[in-house]
């Protein structure tokens, strides 16, 4: 019996293939070694931001480099005892979640600046969560999953609530806390339930490792119909879309973007939302493939009353941030219409991740000029107090218009690409109802974004506006808000130059 176990776990000791986690390893030794600077002199001390940013720029520019044909999972090949499988999309989103807390870590300086809160405890909860992100996409075990998903989670805990002198932050850190907790809980007793459903032996195709995606996968085939299968599948799909901030578990979303750091609120709104729809996709064309018939009813509802819900919410919103989630909650829904496609339509998942990148830049745009545009508390910027912001700051008006402008759809922005692919899988896949659900919701989400983009430059309010009392942008700012606004053009017009379409 002893010999036995040895032999198994000398075998699973063979697949630990660490190199191809290296690039979450370096993550840990940056941030860890923040922690260790925080304890230096105050010389040193001020030089963490630079630390931080030049730490992700460096494991950036390592995942560049990295030959994809050689990720593990090419070959069909899993690695830590079939803990984690990896494949290019997979590959791509780790250089996704590592450009995220870069972009992040960026608006945290612009944050931090002036306010009495801890710096280097910022930064390294920024690079944890994108550690445990990059693990969680790579993820083919249900333990792997829970423990990164919930080592992400616990970070934004802290994160949301970060401004403690805030009312605001600390509400939502609260409200957070309590509804993360509630969709950790639903999301455990599904794996709970198909574990205990593929470890019984009495049921054909029972794994003594069910919790694993491929041998879970073999046993829900044999067993589609099974009332505790369809159940676990159902509060699995429920603890993701919370994640997701999909409809009907969107509650939180317009309260913790608003009382959230502004950097915060743009790492949910982005890489959070990205790791969830991952995930996703993962367990659809892997362990919950039979159940298509299933549960493509359940993507196509969420899909479209997110879509609906979202829009209609936003258009009567003033406040930015919480007018950012609301629409956030409709981008959930233009998701899962290729999540929901995906079940007939091969190329739907490159489209998905197509879409993941271009709202990753334009929300990075109008995240960062509302950190250069915005002075004292965040939470509280509506659309009046941009009322003729272009007349004191064009160049920032310009930037938002663009990032506006894509969030939205309009060409040539990369968004319009990224809706019509999402579109043209809708129409392929015969989902003509969401299909027309989804060009209403564009319809409606043109109204909001375009008044803020009339606010910009038409607005007479007597309110005083932003751009009197905002400073010119720095060139260094400058230079990375053209950046991401070039590269969501390019998008728009060279689509392809992403390999994926």
């Amino acid at each position: 019996m002893n010999e036995g176990l040895a032999d198994f776990l000398r075998g699973i000791a063979a697949t630990n293939e660490w190199w191809y986690i290296m690039p979450e390893i370096l993550l840990a030794v940056l941030a860890l070694g923040l922690l260790v600077l925080e304890l230096l002199s105050p010389a040193i001390r001020k030089h963490v931001p630079r630390v931080a940013m030049g730490g992700l720029g460096l494991i950036l520019a390592l995942l560049l480099m990295v030959d994809c044909s050689d990720c593990m999972g090419a070959n069909g090949q899993s690695a830590f005892g079939g803990l984690l499988q990896s494949n290019e999309w997979s590959h791509l989103m780790r250089v996704f979640f590592v450009f995220s807390a870069l972009m992040v870590s960026y608006l945290g300086g612009i944050f931090l600046a002036g306010r009495n809160l801890a710096q280097s405890e910022f930064y390294h909860l920024v690079i944890l969560v994108a550690a445990a992100m990059m693990l969680l996409v790579q993820s083919n075990h249900f333990v792997m999953l829970f423990v990164a998903l919930e080592m992400a989670t616990v970070a934004f805990y802290v994160l949301v609530a970060y401004r403690r002198t805030s009312s605001l932050s600390l509400e939502a850190g609260i409200k957070y806390l309590i509804l993360g907790a509630l969709s950790s809980s639903i999301l455990l007793f599904g794996i709970v339930l198909l574990y205990g459903a593929g470890g019984n032996p009495a049921l054909p195709g029972a794994s003594g490792d069910s919790l694993n995606f491929d041998a879970l996968e073999s046993f829900i085939a044999l067993n589609p119909d099974n009332p505790v299968v369809l159940t676990g599948a159902m509060l699995v799909l429920a603890g993701i879309c919370f994640k997701i901030g999909a409809v009907p578990f969107q509650i939180w979303v317009p309260d913790v973007y608003q009382g959230a750091p502004n950097p915060v609120t743009a790492y949910l709104a982005i890489a959070s939302k990205a790791a969830g729809f991952m995930v996703l996709l993962s367990l659809l064309h892997g362990p919950f493939l039979a159940l298509q018939d299933f549960l493509l009813p359940v993507l196509v509802f969420i899909a479209a009353a997110s879509i609906l819900f979202g829009n209609i919410a936003a258009v009567m919103q003033r406040n930015l941030k919480r007018l950012l989630g609301l629409s956030g909650i409709a981008h959930a829904g233009y998701l899962l219409i290729g999540v929901a496609a995906s079940f007939t339509i091969e190329w739907v998942d490159n489209a998905v991740v197509f879409y993941l990148i271009t709202y990753l830049l334009a929300s990075f745009v109008v995240f960062l000029v509302l950190s250069l545009s915005g002075e004292g508390d965040d939470a509280d910027l509506n659309i009046e107090r941009y009322a003729n912001f272009s007349r004191e700051q064009p160049f920032l008006s310009g930037a938002l218009t663009c990032g506006l402008g894509s969030l939205a759809g309009i060409p040539p922005m990369g968004g319009f690409v990224a809706k019509l692919l999402l579109f043209v899988a809708a129409f392929q896949a015969g989902l003509y109802g969401l299909l027309g659900v989804a060009v209403l919701g564009v319809v409606i989400s043109v109204y909001y974004y375009f008044g803020w983009i009339r606010a910009l430059y038409f607005n007479g309010s007597s309110v005083t506006a932003l751009g009197e009392a905002s400073n010119a942008p720095t060139l260094q700012n400058r230079f990375v808000l053209c950046a991401l606004v070039v590269a969501i053009v390019v998008l728009g017009i060279f689509p392809a130059v992403v390999s994926l379409v």
